[in-house]
């Protein structure tokens, strides 16, 4: 005799968590296109209103270089204040936490260095308005 084949409740489940994860990364994906075709365009339309603002460029420049500076120095004081702390630790573990922290602190204030430089480089070779009026390099 044959046998009904019909799905026991855990596969009928795994079907239909397949089928609606399936359907939400296509959802999200179609609503992402189609707000940038309706949302982005009036405001691709504006004419830029940082650069023609009399002081803002200025004050967004200097806003970047003093947040650049304010990170170097912060560099500067968490990795002195690591190295003493690390001469008079004797734990291993605390010397290799210490340590990390050092590498942490070097990767944020690199960031914070490259960040403005490459958004000046990148935004001015993609034609972004921002990078056309307003320079970023903290020298």
């Amino acid at each position: 005799m044959s046998q009904d084949k019909t799905p026991s409740d855990p596969e009928r489940s795994t079907d239909t968590e397949s089928a609606l994860s399936g359907k939400i990364p296509r959802q999200a994906a179609l609503t992402v296109v189609l707000l940038s075709l309706f949302a982005v365009q009036p405001v691709a339309a504006q004419s830029n209103a940082v650069c023609s603002a009399d002081n803002l460029p200025s004050m967004i420049e200097g806003f970047f270089q003093l947040t650049t500076a304010l990170g170097i120095v912060g560099l500067a004081i968490v990795w002195q204040a690591d190295s003493l702390i690390e001469m008079f630790t004797l734990n291993p573990e605390q010397k290799k936490g210490l340590k990390r922290h050092k590498r942490s602190a070097m990767k944020s204030a690199v960031v914070l260095v490259v960040l403005g430089p490459l958004y000046t480089v990148a935004g001015s070779m993609m034609g972004l308005p921002l990078a056309q009026c307003v320079d970023l390099v903290p020298w």
